[in-house]
């Protein structure tokens, strides 16, 4: 089974994702702060990590440099879903998505809970491709 780190601020939110996730079949480990989620991922490896870029005490970027940095978590894929608009990081795309490996950003007012769950379909679909 597919276990997903989801890192958001907003519990609300992140109940709502949760709920929509186990529902699809994934095993979800809800964060809602940086430090919690490296110590999460650190229990368990992730398959798939969802981030919000805007976070409390740390940035998402912040979260991507140090999870990153360890060498067991370099082929996780990464989802960037935020209310961040992605014109806003034109200028770090080549970071976000060539250094820091992201495969997907999803700017969140224009991404339905179906279009989140078709998106972790195909990555896991081409994970087991590769």
């Amino acid at each position: 089974m597919t276990r997903i780190l989801l890192l958001e601020p907003d519990k609300l939110l992140a109940n709502t994702y949760l709920k929509a996730l186990q529902a699809a079949g994934y095993e979800v480990d809800v964060c809602h702060a940086a430090q919690s989620a490296i110590h999460s991922a650190d229990k368990v490896k992730p398959d798939i990590v969802i981030v919000e870029l805007q976070l409390v005490s740390h940035s998402g970027i912040e979260f991507l440099y140090e999870f990153r940095s360890y060498a067991d978590w370099q082929d996780v894929p990464i989802i960037i879903l935020t209310n961040v608009p992605v014109n806003e990081f034109v200028s770090c795309e080549q970071l976000l998505m060539n250094e820091m490996n992201v495969k997907l950003y999803l700017y969140k007012p224009h991404t339905s809970l179906r279009k989140l769950l078709q998106s972790i379909n195909e990555l896991t679909s081409a994970n087991v491709a590769a």
